[in-house]
């Protein structure tokens, strides 16, 4: 059993450290996409849709970021008042993470009819690059059900664990010591 945990537990850090690589790519994309546009500009060529593409790599950044900003406690969090709840900080911690999960798969779930609905409508940008819709939408689709599995299993931890196993950033570990 501690041995599934344990693969378990690799899994999912993986997967968040993943989704933090995506993003980091995706950040890469809009800075190419950015210098490209320039490139054009000064040769006289014409990049069509590069705005439109600098967007989707930027919603496609923030979504896939998130879990991985949750899991290293980048997020803001409130930990001056989960420091002064004391014994009580882990009902604050439950009811959090209760809430966030809950509304992180009610956003996947919308978030994956919207790529189906996009899909079979074939529905597309309204710019010149004229993309189909669902192929920007899933990658946040993809990082909404990646956050919202975040929530989840830090929500678990807390329930079976007593503790979020969310480490405090390095500002906060540095006044805390």
């Amino acid at each position: 059993m501690i041995a599934l945990g344990r693969g378990l537990r690799r899994l999912l850090d993986g997967l968040y450290l993943a989704g933090g690589m995506i993003a980091a790519l995706a950040l890469v994309s809009i800075l190419a996409i950015i210098v490209a546009q320039m490139i054009a500009r000064w040769t006289g060529l014409i990049f069509p849709g590069a705005a439109s593409y600098a967007g989707y790599a930027m919603a496609s950044a923030s979504f896939f970021a998130f879990a991985h900003a949750l899991n290293r406690g980048a997020h803001i969090r409130v930990s001056l008042l989960l420091s002064a709840l004391g014994r009580h900080r882990r009902w604050l911690e439950i009811w959090c993470f209760g809430i966030g999960s809950a509304l992180t798969w009610y956003l996947s779930y919308y978030a994956i009819k919207a790529v189906y609905w996009s899909r079979k409508l074939n529905d597309i940008s309204q710019g010149q690059d004229a993309t189909p819709l669902w192929i920007p939408q899933m990658a946040m689709a993809a990082g909404a059900v990646l956050l919202a599995i975040a929530m989840t299993d830090h929500l678990v931890r807390v329930l079976v664990l007593g503790s979020s196993g969310i480490v405090a950033d390095t500002v906060e570990q540095s006044h805390g010591e």
